[in-house]
């Protein structure tokens, strides 16, 4: 499978902010490029990895438009997510968006007596049926709950849905950041990640797209951990964002199946 993913931000910034960005493919590539630019001037990039394993990349501002490009082309598979009895304790603990204490009751009255595979197709189903993809009826601040009340909202809404459904049952659960191609509209992509089997596995109940060629760029507790952007000592205001993102074949994705990201 050979995949290529690109993304163009433009920001506009207070001086000395620092850029906190998260857009970079987690795992070795064929190619890679990542640029900062300012008033034609290059700025220095600096990268370090989260709790998480995700990859972030700082950006000191001198104030004004900053442009952002970032290219990558993979071949063959990336490596897959570990596994230790911490990421146990992490991930099946409520979040700041996947109140699954709170959603408990509902989990076991809809899925009780499944497992494995049957569970992770289930919970799919059902919240593709709950919701509506409605982007213009969601806020960056919802969580579970709200999403579940308003029946709407977009793919983070979606994947802490199921996020806090699968932990209600005890089943560890995480936000995954991804490049998706084939989805439409193309932008960032948030999926569900759950351990079954001895591994994790994707769980995207929007169905936007096929899952086996996703690429992982943040993982998280939830949409907190996973932000393409934040950033400190300043703010900063998304002007405009392009993302494009492209696999030779696309995939056949079937929602009984277990899917890893590779």
């Amino acid at each position: 499978m050979e995949r290529q993913a690109y993304a163009h931000l433009e920001l506009d910034t207070d001086p000395g902010v620092q850029l906190i960005l998260s857009v970079a493919v987690n795992g070795p590539t064929v190619s890679e490029s990542l640029t900062a630019v300012s008033d034609g001037t290059e700025l220095e990039i600096r990268e370090t990895l989260d709790e998480h394993g995700t990859r972030l990349h700082l950006v000191d501002s001198p104030g004004g438009r900053v442009v952002v490009d970032y290219r990558v082309e993979v071949h063959g598979a990336l490596p897959g997510a570990d596994w230790s009895e911490l990421n146990e304790i992490r991930y099946l603990r409520p979040s700041r968006y996947c109140e699954s204490d709170t959603l408990g009751p509902t989990a076991r009255s809809q899925f009780s007596g499944l497992a494995g595979a049957d569970l992770l197709a289930a919970v799919s189903t059902w919240v593709r049926g709950e919701l509506s993809y409605q982007p213009q009826f969601t806020s960056p601040t919802d969580g579970a709950v709200r999403t579940l009340l308003m029946r709407s909202g977009v793919c983070r809404d979606y994947a802490h849905l199921v996020v806090a459904l699968l932990r209600a049952l005890d089943v560890p659960a995480r936000l995954v950041s991804v490049y998706a191609p084939g989805l439409y509209p193309m932008d960032f992509h948030a999926v569900a990640e759950a351990y079954v089997d001895g591994a994790w596995q994707i769980v995207d109940a929007t169905g936007l797209a096929p899952r086996r060629s996703m690429m992982r760029i943040a993982t998280g507790r939830d949409a907190a951990d996973t932000a393409f952007l934040t950033t400190r000592r300043g703010f900063a205001t998304l002007v405009s964002m392009e993302v494009l993102c492209v696999v030779d074949e696309l995939p056949a994705d079937d929602v009984a199946e277990l899917v890893r990201l590779a």
